[in-house]
């Protein structure tokens, strides 16, 4: 019979390593959303000039992070690209939470790669004399895209960002891998020490459906906004 308890890993420096796991988790999120999002708009931005060397460079910036998968490329990052860096720069880094950066960069460059491509989706809906509007009431290519086409852009791809929001929470998870002390490496650790291997990833499996369910809340809540307002 199974004997359950939950209070063995709810007490003590386990409940710390949940809650530094919790905030660590949350912190690489929003830090590689906010990262991705800008990175995304810029793609975008610079896909729609439409010049063929820098089309060709994005496309293949988007495959190589679309197709290639996600462990693959913190490792990469972790692995590879320090053995290229100055000694100074790796040691820099190392000393400031380098596996917290590196996930961070990794996770930030591969969500922006769908990101913009639902960004792209976007973009395409909307008609193109908007472009030629703008143009004709003296906005520049910069202008015109951030003031008129790439906010509506971006209210008709929220459905898909929040499923690249959504897909980004949960990839946080690889971080463990090189140590990033987030929810499922806390969960590992305690689990190690306790045995206690059922209570320790149902409080895990919890934390992450609590905050997938407010991710996709906060997206509803977004886009039922935005549809109340243009219906308006």
């Amino acid at each position: 019979m199974l004997n359950l308890d939950f209070g063995a890993v709810l007490q003590g420096q386990y409940l710390d390593w949940l809650i530094g796991g919790a905030f660590t988790t949350l912190w690489l999120f929003a830090a590689a959303w906010v990262c991705a999002f800008v990175l995304a708009v810029l793609l975008v931005a610079l896909r729609a000039l439409a010049l063929p060397p820098l089309e060709w460079l994005i496309a293949a910036y988007v495959n190589y992070h679309r197709n290639v998968p996600g462990l693959v490329q913190i490792f990469v990052w972790y692995f590879g690209i320090p053995e290229l860096l100055p000694a100074s720069i790796t040691g820099f880094i190392n000393d400031h939470n380098g596996e917290f950066i590196f996930a961070l960069i990794a996770l930030s460059l591969n969500s922006a790669a769908y990101m913009s491509e639902d960004l792209r989706s976007g973009l395409r809906s909307v008609a193109a004399t908007q472009m030629e509007a703008a143009r004709a009431l003296g906005l520049n290519y910069v202008q015109a895209m951030r003031d008129v086409l790439l906010p509506q852009a971006i209210r008709v791809s929220v459905p898909p960002l929040v499923n690249q929001a959504l897909s980004l929470f949960k990839s946080t998870s690889l971080a463990m891998a090189i140590g990033v002390a987030e929810m499922t490496y806390a969960s590992r650790q305690i689990e190690n020490e306790t045995y206690r291997t059922f209570e320790t990833f149902a409080l895990a499996s919890a934390f992450y459906l609590v905050m997938s369910w407010t991710i996709m809340a906060v997206g509803g809540w977004y886009n039922g906004r935005h549809l109340k307002v243009k219906g308006r």
